[in-house]
């Protein structure tokens, strides 16, 4: 059972990556391997997320970039009901992607649908690969709340972020929404009115 599955985007997350940390702070948590990470494939993605979750039984997803988008794609999806929630970092565009990246990519149209577990997206004011605009609609369509940390970049290794405390923050706020939310949810229907 995993308490946090981690999902990179693009060329995986490497040495210095705050998902990298996670892994060695974080007790419980994992990440999903995916066969290549230099050409991402949703066909052969998104199976091994599902595999993933199916396995770890109830989890929370901490995704970057591309791995956003992934989990995104679990709206609609039976395994769904297994995520408790997901803290979205840094999402990218798919449009912005394929321009930085041509021909790397196969992942289809951006997923739009609401997400049916609790979500919040992090993004930044000056990322190449998802305008602030775009992250505020991302943001809304997924039925995510939406927190702009400022001058961030694409909050990897390269933009100053490895230890990222403040991500620890946003996950424990996420497991307090969400356990909140299940609370209530299942509350007596005598209580919910």
């Amino acid at each position: 059972m995993s308490d946090v599955l981690i999902l990179p985007g693009l060329f995986g997350s490497g040495e210095g990556h705050w998902q990298r940390h996670w892994l060695q702070d974080q007790p419980g948590s994992r990440c999903v391997i995916q066969d290549d990470w230099d050409n991402p494939n949703l066909g052969s993605w998104l199976p091994r997320l599902e595999s993933a979750v199916e396995e770890a039984g109830e989890t929370y997803l901490v995704a970057h970039s591309l791995g956003c988008l992934l989990a995104a794609r679990l709206a609609g999806r039976s395994v769904a009901r297994r995520v408790k929630g997901a803290l979205l970092v840094a999402p990218c565009d798919l449009r912005a992607t394929e321009i930085l990246h041509p021909g790397q990519i196969s992942f289809g149209d951006m997923p739009t649908a609401p997400l049916p577990f609790p979500s919040i997206v992090v993004g930044s004011m000056n990322d190449a690969y998802m305008p602030v605009d775009r992250l505020t609609l991302f943001g809304r369509l997924w039925n995510a709340e939406t927190r702009n940390i400022g001058l961030a970049g694409h909050i990897n290794v390269a933009s100053g972020f490895g230890r990222w405390r403040n991500g620890y923050r946003l996950l424990e706020a996420l497991k307090t929404r969400s356990g909140v939310r299940k609370r209530i949810v299942s509350m007596p229907p005598a209580f919910a009115m």
